[in-house]
């Protein structure tokens, strides 16, 4: 049974242009149709919110991020957004359509995946992560059932419907989004995610596809939580004997619990990804795991198969509106009877006249009646005409012929909308206008280039000014040291300087730190000597509250953070950590005991031995030591045992 049938929406079309011929999937905010874009004559997906949630401006400002976010992003491996609109209840994308099946099907099906196909699958995923982090934008729900591969192979990205830019991914404020099973221990912990969460959930993704299953396994979603938090992800050499340690390594650096031990970014793992690639022989990448199953044969069949996934279809809700419903007239009371006339002399045909005067006048009242009404409710308007697509000359003629008037014309630039063809009329087509009313055009300019400008050498914020006033927008800023360009300054742009892009697209800065500072040794030195070394480097100096018992004599330098030759920006601030002093500790009496056994006594206390043979002694036992036994001695200090000489 084609429980799509039972859809509302499946054979309508949606706001005049997309027809809905089937349903492919249901998900938690949004149902998926294939349909066709009857102006351009293409098939494509439409992402249509439940209207249930179309009401909570949430759920609708997340919805439209998601074809804003994604219309920035110009990849081949990203599902393209063509449009974005509204009809009524419903609140649509329409996207790109890939004829295929999601990663989640394919492993539903095949179960785990030879590490060659895996590390396709991943490297195309992280091609397109990677484009969404340089843009600025974090995806947030990086799962398989957001990974599509084609039926021609290509792999893409899709679903970026929690989508934030990096700079707005600090706090969640008591919720956390995305899927429990692919959630970065960070984002659980402290509701934070950067591009290192995408990071994570690739890991895990990677770590599903070679080995069958997900590396977390619970009964409830609190233990899987628990397991995020608290346990490393198991290397999948464990469920699949015999596989590289290279992917071992792959998957460990990706699902770090530290975001700190993972690379940065998607461009980072995939680099990593690709030296994992060229280390494999072709017999470890085409190893077969014990977990995969055969694939399907000529009639489609597996093994299995009754574990795939369904998908239950959720009934939309009727349309309740009334503006097609028969409307009832209201007519005036009747006016209040007459006074009778004195009869008057009636000739012999007087009877009949009248009756047919009487009925004449009643055909005209009621014909009178009806067209007023018909007047007032639909008379005197008319109703734009189609005009989206239209060339400017066709658009004013087919408002002439509608007995409208082109009241003007605006020129906007256009990616979808051909040069000189209509993008959009005020009031839209189909809306109700007087017979005598005036119609705007907005009529496309085709669409717009922006070269990115040259700002290598300008203050970041001079440089956010241009890039913005070009009519891009500054995206992920990152810094690195350079020896050539003052701190502060901007290195280069990603894209670089003279690329073509779409306006509002976004351009990643990289900032200089200026040169690196080695870090000298300060531990020893007295507070005010270690801060004038420091200073001497372009280094600032805090103080930990505090002291700690340390070989260090009281008031001096026990420890410092940054260590000794680490490498810091002009600027940066060294933490040091002052001396309380040694502790002391009471000294073992060893006087008579073995050489061995008192060193070995003394180094358990937490002294250094130093150990004086007498002139030609040749005995084993110690006959003294600098420190008497059960004195006290600073510890780490040096106790010196001698043996008996001549």
């Amino acid at each position: 049974m084609d429980t799509t049938l039972q859809d509302p929406l499946v054979g309508q079309l949606l706001d005049g242009r997309y027809r809905v011929d089937a349903r492919i999937a249901v998900g938690g905010m949004a149902t998926v149709y294939r349909a066709m874009d009857m102006r351009l004559d293409r098939v494509l997906a439409l992402k249509v919110m439940h209207p249930a949630l179309a009401t909570d401006a949430s759920f609708v400002e997340r919805f439209i991020r998601e074809a804003k976010s994604v219309a920035h992003l110009a990849h081949p491996n990203v599902v393209g957004v063509f449009d974005q609109g509204a009809q009524g209840q419903y609140v649509y994308l329409a996207m790109e359509y890939v004829a295929g099946c999601t990663l989640r099907d394919v492993l539903s099906e095949r179960g785990a995946l030879r590490p060659r196909a895996a590390l396709d699958i991943l490297e195309s995923v992280l091609a397109a992560l990677g484009a969404a982090h340089r843009a600025g934008f974090v995806h947030r729900d990086m799962k398989p059932e957001n990974v599509l591969i084609g039926d021609d192979g290509r792999v893409k990205v899709a679903d970026f419907g929690l989508v934030r830019s990096v700079d707005a991914v600090t706090n969640t404020t008591g919720t956390i989004l995305g899927t429990v099973s692919y959630l970065a221990p960070e984002q659980i912990e402290h509701g934070t995610a950067d591009t290192r969460a995408d990071v994570y959930a690739c890991g895990v993704v990677l770590y599903e596809m070679l080995t069958g299953a997900k590396p977390r396994d619970g009964e409830s979603p609190a233990q899987v939580i628990y397991q995020h938090l608290h346990e490393d992800v198991p290397a999948p050499s464990a469920a699949v004997p015999g596989l590289a340690p290279e992917l071992d390594a792959l998957v460990g650096g990706a699902t770090a619990r530290d975001p700190e031990a993972r690379p940065f970014d998607a461009v980072a793992l995939l680099a990593v990804a690709r030296r994992a690639r060229a280390a494999l022989t072709d017999a470890q990448l085409d190893a077969v795991p014990p977990q995969a199953r055969p694939e399907p044969g000529p009639d489609g069949g597996t093994e299995g198969s009754d574990a795939r996934t369904t998908v239950i279809p959720r009934v939309l809700p009727r349309d309740l509106g009334t503006a097609h419903h028969t409307s009832r007239l209201e007519m005036p009371p009747p006016a209040p009877p007459r006074r009778p006339l004195p009869p008057r002399r009636r000739g012999p045909f007087a009877g009949p006249r009248r009756g047919l005067i009487a009925a004449v006048l009643a055909v005209l009242v009621v014909l009178g009646v009806g067209g007023g009404v018909w007047y007032i409710n639909s008379g005197q308007f008319t109703k734009v005409p189609s005009l989206l697509g239209q060339t400017e000359k066709a658009a004013e003629k087919r408002l002439s012929d509608a007995g409208l008037e082109l009241k003007g014309v605006k020129r906007a630039f256009s990616d979808t909308v051909d040069r000189g063809k209509v993008i959009s009329s005020d009031p839209r087509s189909g809306a109700r206008i007087r017979g005598n009313g005036s119609v705007s055009l907005v009529v496309s300019r085709g669409p717009e280039i922006v070269r990115v400008p040259d700002v290598a050498g300008d203050r970041l914020a001079e440089a956010k000014q241009r890039l913005t006033k070009a009519g891009l927008r500054p995206g992920m800023v990152t810094k690195e040291f350079d020896d050539d360009v003052a701190a502060g300054e901007v290195v280069r742009t990603d894209p670089g300087a003279g690329t073509e892009r779409h306006p509002d697209s976004a351009v990643a800065i990289v900032v200089s730190k200026g040169s690196p500072v080695d870090v000298p040794d300060v531990t020893g030195l007295s507070v005010d000597d270690a801060t004038d070394t420091l200073a001497d480097e372009g280094l600032k100096v805090k103080v930990k509250p505090g002291r700690v018992h340390s070989p260090e004599d009281e008031g001096d330098v026990a420890a410092q953070s940054p260590k000794e030759g680490a490498e810091a920006a002009e600027g940066d601030t060294v933490t040091l950590t002052v001396s309380a002093g040694p502790r002391m500790i009471d000294v073992p009496d060893v006087v008579g005991k073995n050489v061995d056994d008192a060193r070995d006594e003394l180094e358990a206390a937490g002294f250094e031995v130093d150990v004086d043979h007498g002139f030609l002694s040749f005995s084993d036992k110690v006959a003294g030591q600098s420190v008497d036994g059960g004195d006290r001695a600073p510890e780490g200090s040096t106790i010196t045992i001698k043996t008996k000489g001549l």
